[in-house]
């Protein structure tokens, strides 16, 4: 069971000649055939590809997008025809333990955001990440307000830009202990609260699938509150293959039924050749 932490150790047991190879996928067709459903990958799952090379092996696949860049990371993908679908906002913006529901972090993640968002507007980055953070004792309730009070100091910043800001939802079970938005409902209230079309979750489907299962119904039932989507076979976190207990083409059909028009990246561990790996991960999901 791993966390994006353990991602260099995982990755080091990918042999690098390996993934290398597979950058050289320029001379195989794209995976993408239907591209209704579109498709992204998260950086941190593949450390141990060098940046450009990577960028050059995702492009080959066919995906247009690359999850969850640093800001100086955005221009390096766009030499690549890649666009950066959700990106770090910089350091101040949150982070897994220490999030929105500490209120002394507000002003910190205000003026980070403050910063990011003109920048993400600038380069077509649609969303902007941050995290609820650790319980640390704090009450459920007690937390959903301190998240709903710096939101909605961020919403009309967001709005303005176009750019969403981004609420990741993670599993407090295996990989995030004491993490506080670990359930649905929770990500939910805040959202309702806050009310704006640029304050959103991000719905990772390993984490929640860990946490509380029934994937396609709840994600039908709270559609308009989610704007983005990670993948990850459970258990393990690893390739979307047999191994895992959801059936990922019938998920990813699901939400793309539902009317859904954003991103939707895979942020899986893989085991086996890492580019071959998402290759097979983006043709399975490609509905």
């Amino acid at each position: 069971m791993m966390s994006r932490r353990d991602a260099l150790k995982t990755a080091g047991a990918v042999a690098m000649g390996s993934a290398l190879a597979s950058t050289g996928a320029s001379a195989q067709e794209s995976a993408v055939k239907n591209a209704r459903l579109k498709q992204s990958v998260c950086r941190w799952c593949y450390q141990r590809i060098p940046l450009e090379d990577f960028f050059k092996g995702v492009a080959a696949i066919g995906l247009k997008a690359v999850d969850l860049l640093q800001p100086e990371e955005w221009e390096v993908a766009a030499k690549y025809g890649l666009q950066c679908s959700t990106g770090y906002p910089g350091k101040g913006g949150g982070t897994i333990p220490d999030g929105l529901n500490n209120p002394a972090l507000h002003d910190e993640i205000v003026a980070t955001f403050t910063t990011a968002l003109p920048k993400a507007k600038a380069m077509n980055v649609p969303n902007l990440i941050t995290f609820f953070g650790n319980r640390k004792g704090m009450p459920d309730a007690q937390a959903i307000d301190n998240s709903v009070a710096v939101l909605n100091r961020l919403k009309a910043m967001a709005e303005d830009n176009g750019v969403t800001v981004v609420v990741e939802l993670l599993n407090s079970k295996v990989d995030h202990k004491d993490y506080q938005g670990d359930h649905t409902p929770f990500g939910v209230e805040v959202m309702k609260r806050v009310n704006s079309p640029r304050i959103k979750l991000l719905y990772d489907i390993y984490h929640m699938q860990i946490m509380e299962g029934d994937v396609m119904r709840t994600v039908r039932d709270n559609k308009e509150w989610i704007a983005h989507y990670h993948t990850g076979g459970n258990p393990g976190r690893h390739e979307l293959d047999e191994t895992q207990e959801l059936q990922w083409r019938s998920v990813a059909k699901a939400i793309l039924d539902m009317g859904y028009t954003g991103f939707f990246a895979h942020e899986f561990i893989p085991l086996r050749d890492p580019l071959t790996s998402l290759r097979e991960a983006v043709v399975l999901c490609d509905v």
